[in-house]
């Protein structure tokens, strides 16, 4: 088996990930300090797959314990690199943190695949790297505008850094752009579960749901769409894990020609905020209570994504859509809660 080492193996698009090898049959090692996520993911990851999982509780930002890992463990194959904050209107707020934070245990990761030799890295990257888009769908090829946050920005120079940094390397790179990932595993043992407050509106639409919140606010209904609301492209979590698996079998087996290699990854459709409402409210039965508010600073006002390079090299499409996104993230939120 190939040993594959998960930074942010407890998160969200981590832990998913993980299932999704370990069922493929690859060995997984996480590291993960819990910064915005919980050990008790390991207990979904295990129960859903029914083999244990090694995570060190270790912050990439400490070169000496990073390495120590990789001391331990000389047969990794891969590394797919998750571990960073994430969210858009924290980063405007907190942007010394982010900056540190997702770049410096980047650039400790990248030294240890020229330090270790490891042959395969896949960098978790955003669709937010192209800033705001005027020409829709967006493809890799897409001119990468200003970030709009600090976050955006982060994964800019991120990107930049993998390319930069592994050109003369024996590492072949593959760099995924998410679109907005959301919805959770069918079997309802794992989801979307921070530590702090949601951020991220699908989980926030399940916990106004359930009562968990008194209500949600639209960040703006005065956009150039065609309901005035932000126009995003969400991806089920599954469908977003499985295209990690067909990344790391398209570098493991020697298929890559260019040394390093960018995929776009959504559904190929837009979904306006209000229309990811009205799906939830159809898949629950649930009526929602929402208000419509301000804009919020760092928001791009519509990004979808043309997926068709990475069903060309890679063999992946979505099978999943926004309802299914929905009804898998609602049997989640009344499952933890």
């Amino acid at each position: 088996m190939s040993k594959i080492l998960i930074s942010g193996g407890t998160g969200y698009i981590g832990s998913h990930t993980i299932v999704q090898l370990l069922e493929s049959g690859y060995e997984v090692i996480s590291i993960d300090n819990y910064l915005n996520s919980s050990p008790t993911a390991i207990s979904g990851i295990e129960k859903i797959t029914n083999k244990q999982l090694k995570n060190y509780d270790v912050d990439l930002c400490d070169m000496e314990k990073t390495s120590k890992i990789f001391n331990e463990h000389p047969d990794i194959v891969g590394i797919i690199h998750f571990a960073a904050l994430k969210a858009v209107g924290e980063s405007v707020e907190k942007p010394v943190w982010y900056y540190r934070n997702n770049l410096n245990s980047l650039l400790n990761l990248l030294e240890c695949c020229i330090k270790y030799e490891i042959p395969n890295f896949i960098f978790s990257s955003s669709c937010s790297v192209y800033g705001n888009i005027t020409d829709l769908p967006v493809t890799e090829d897409s001119p990468l505008s200003a970030a709009e946050s600090p976050y955006a920005h982060t994964k800019q120079v991120g990107e930049d850094m993998v390319r930069q940094v592994l050109k003369n390397a024996k590492t072949q790179s593959i760099i995924l752009r998410y679109f907005n990932p959301a919805g959770a595993h069918p079997s309802g043992l794992l989801g979307e579960s921070p530590i702090y407050a949601a951020l991220s509106l699908v989980p926030i639409i399940a916990e106004v749901g359930n009562g968990k919140r008194p209500e949600l606010t639209v960040h703006g209904d005065d956009y150039q769409t065609r309901d005035g609301s932000c126009i995003r492209d969400y991806i089920h979590i599954v469908d977003l894990a499985d295209a990690h698996i067909q990344a790391l079998d398209f570098l493991i087996a020697g298929k890559q020609e260019d040394h390093n290699e960018i995929f776009n990854l959504g559904i190929g459709k837009g979904v306006t905020v209000l229309e990811a409402i009205d799906a939830f409210e159809k898949v629950s039965g649930t009526k929602l209570n929402y208000k419509i508010g301000p804009r919020r600073v760092g928001d791009v006002v519509a990004v979808y994504a043309d997926y068709s390079k990475a069903k060309e090299l890679l063999g992946w499409e979505p099978k999943y859509n926004i309802q299914d996104i929905m009804s898998t993230a609602w049997e989640w939120e009344k499952n933890k809660a």
